[in-house]
């Protein structure tokens, strides 16, 4: 999200080529689906980690610019808000310790990104949410100052033709408006990237799509938003709300939003693509100069630059990724579901799970989603969300069952079985999923956590509220660095 552009205003003529070309992309895509060679014979897997930045009192550090420059690292990027920063992971093949060469890679560039940002005031938080975000920070001003941002703001607002309604329910309720998107960039999140061949495709994206309730409810860590106690993940409704540009008049015409789940299970990688193509108009109708069907039949890997960063505007769940390395084309499948944090460790065992569980889900004989319609997997997605680790999902075979004794009884087992296949030591899976299964015994995630000791140090007034907020955000951040898992604090 943070690829520089320079051009600021579009033309009716810029749209329409753009919309030419990118049907260009898909009709070259599709030929490429049938003759090229994709690159999976040693699939590799990526870790992102969307960051937040505070001060010493625990509210938010607009300093993203000064930080990324003191840490000087090509992984560290802007991202949406002056109070974010991203990591991206170089990716690795999860055999042979690439769990722990993962840990120990984020973990030593977290803290010495931590050492950096604390001579200029600012601290690392990894949390779904920034706990202590106000209305104040919530202004046009907090974008960063890639123009990329406000270009995106722009577009969205004018496609919408009036400012976003964030309205969102729970033990407590919060409705406002924002005259920007800078209300997304609260929502930080972890996002797994999977490289799968295009035979394999479809089932790895259903199999994302059927776990991602279950996901949410172990990974729960987004529970406030500007001083209200809502989901557990805040984060999915206030995502889906931050970016929509639909007015309520098109949403009661059913038009899809952009931050979509989906509505159907895939056959073909190129169904999603299809879709971003006929459902959704261009946000960033910028014109590249490649011809992709010129450059295809002179031997070369287009790069579908068109279809691609129109792609990066549909906010799917899990989302297609067409990508090129080395002239050689590959495909991936971007986990988008899970919250920052709490820890590295956390973090890794979350991963864990979803590798493993996914990989014995597509391979499986009889397909989970032929069993399960896809209203079902969305509805799971939303109660988890809502409910955190307390949430009751539905799974072929049980029906309504609690999403932590689903993860016991059934899939940890099938997450262990999916990191054998993948080729990770008996030592390395005991251990992370024994972090998910202890989250599951002990009921307490991220969320859980947070809102319990909120409530332990809150009074009554909101003086007394901003106080145990950002008391509690500083004793999370003492943890995080720490790196014990969330299921351990007290």
């Amino acid at each position: 999200m943070g690829e520089e552009v320079v051009q600021q205003e579009f033309s009716r003529e810029d749209r329409t080529r753009y919309r030419e070309k990118v049907r260009r992309c898909l009709d070259v895509f599709a030929r490429m689906l049938r003759e090229s060679r994709f690159d999976a014979d040693y699939p590799m897997t990526g870790l992102e980690i969307e960051l937040n930045l505070v001060d010493g009192a625990g509210d938010p550090a607009l300093k993203n610019h000064e930080v990324l420059a003191a840490i000087a690292d090509p992984d560290f990027q802007t991202e949406l808000g002056q109070f974010n920063l991203e990591i991206n992971v170089p990716p690795k093949q999860l055999k042979d310790r690439g769990f722990a060469e993962f840990e120990e890679g984020v973990r030593a560039s977290l803290n010495d990104a931590e050492e950096k940002a604390e001579r200029l005031g600012a601290h690392m938080v990894m949390i779904g949410i920034l706990p202590t975000l106000s209305a104040g920070h919530m202004s046009p001003d907090s974008l960063s100052s890639n123009p990329r941002y406000q270009l995106l703001s722009d577009q969205i607002l004018a496609a919408r033709g009036e400012d976003i309604v964030i309205d969102i329910g729970g033990p407590e309720r919060l409705r406002t408006t924002a005259d920007s998107i800078v209300p997304e960039a609260a929502c930080t999140s972890t996002q797994l990237h999977l490289q799968v061949s295009p035979e394999d495709f479809p089932s790895y994206w259903n199999a994302s799509q059927a776990v991602v309730g279950v996901q949410l409810a172990l990974g729960a860590n987004s529970p406030f938003l500007l001083g209200r106690e809502l989901w557990r993940e805040t984060r999915i409704a206030l995502f889906e709300q931050a970016t929509d540009t639909r007015s309520e008049e098109l949403k009661a015409q059913g038009v899809r939003p952009r931050v979509w789940f989906g509505e159907r299970w895939i056959t073909s990688i190129f169904d999603l693509f299809e879709e971003n193509v006929r459902y959704f108009p261009a946000l960033l109708p910028i014109l590249d100069e490649q011809d992709p069907l010129e450059a295809l039949e002179a031997g070369r890997t287009p790069s579908l630059a068109e279809l691609r960063l129109h792609n990066g505007t549909i906010y799917r769940w899990n989302r297609p990724v067409y990508d090129v390395v080395e002239n050689t084309p590959h495909l991936r499948v971007e986990n988008r579901v899970l919250p920052a944090g709490p820890t590295v460790v956390d973090t890794m065992a979350n991963a864990a799970f979803y590798y493993g569980l996914v990989r014995t889900l597509a391979e499986h004989e009889r397909p989970l989603w032929s069993q399960m319609s896809f209203s079902a997997a969305e509805e799971n997605f939303h109660v988890a969300a809502r409910d955190g680790i307390e949430a009751n999902v539905y799974w072929p075979g049980l029906g309504q069952v609690p999403a932590t004794e689903l993860v016991l009884r059934r899939l940890l087992p099938m997450a262990r079985a999916g990191l054998e296949s993948w080729g990770v030591s008996l030592e390395e899976s005991d251990r992370l999923l024994g972090i998910i299964e202890q989250r599951c015994l002990t009921g307490q995630n991220g969320a859980s956590w947070f809102v319990e000791r909120f409530h332990q140090r809150s009074g009554s007034g909101d003086s007394d509220r901003l106080a145990a907020l950002r008391g509690t955000l500083n004793e999370y951040r003492e943890h995080m660095a720490d790196n014990a898992p969330v299921h351990t604090w007290e």
